[in-house]
């Protein structure tokens, strides 16, 4: 990012972070203290081999996991909260309402509709027109006239374009998105890649993206590689 980020108050701001597990007798390090800045509208990419700490990273930004040490501060429009503060159903809430999420392996509720699966966080928030948002990020990923088919009915890369837009259907803060290709083959990958990110910068949107593909990360903004549990900046 350029000399404006000094200008700028970040959107995600991490204060040494620390998450580590017991495993038997011992405990296993995972994030050993990591303090970071991630501002509006930037692609933030987490590289580093698998079991590095990049997926774990992600849960702690989301809420779904809570830290050992360190705090996670969220800058809201409503002013900053500390996210690892707040009680678990407190942190639920919030991911529902602040956060878009794209797993690899899509997440999508099978018995649900394309349509409501897309539909479903609005509808979590207690919005009356959760359909025409919807439908038009639905013909935005090119799945227009697939809105009434089952999540079994479509290919790979149409069931995470489902996902995409149901993490932007609710417009969210930011954006996390954890190995998003890592289920798709490369030409799929780099289309559902190309579409995440033109529609998270089209929305200006901060996108944080684990990942073990140099590919993906040469695409970033900025690129972070996840050893030993320290943050180190490659790129950025």
């Amino acid at each position: 990012m350029g000399s404006s980020d000094s200008a700028r108050k970040p959107l995600i701001r991490i204060n040494g972070l620390r998450k580590t597990y017991r495993e038997g007798d011992q405990h296993h390090i995972v994030l050993d203290g990591i303090s970071e800045e991630f501002y509006e509208g930037e692609f933030v990419c987490l590289h580093g081999k698998s079991g590095s700490g990049k997926s774990t990273l992600l849960n702690l930004i989301a809420g779904i996991d809570a830290p050992s040490n360190g705090d996670i501060l969220i800058q809201t429009s409503e002013g900053g909260i500390t996210l690892n503060r707040l009680t678990e159903r407190d942190r639920t809430l919030f991911r529902r309402d602040h956060i878009g999420f794209v797993f690899q392996f899509f997440n999508l509720i099978p018995t649900l509709t394309v349509l409501e699966n897309v539909t479903l966080p609005l509808n979590l928030m207690g919005e009356r027109d959760a359909y025409e948002p919807a439908a038009s990020l639905l013909n935005a990923v090119g799945l227009g006239t697939r809105m009434n088919a089952y999540p079994d009915r479509l290919s790979g890369g149409e069931q995470q374009r489902v996902a995409i837009a149901r993490a932007l259907v609710h417009n969210p803060r930011f954006l996390l998105a954890d190995e998003p290709t890592g289920n798709l083959d490369a030409e799929t990958g780099e289309s559902v890649l190309s579409l995440l990110l033109h529609l998270s910068r089209s929305a200006g949107k901060t996108l944080v993206m684990a990942t073990h593909a140099t590919e993906i990360a040469e695409r970033a903004d900025r690129v972070f590689h996840i050893d030993s549990g320290k943050l180190i900046l490659h790129k950025g």
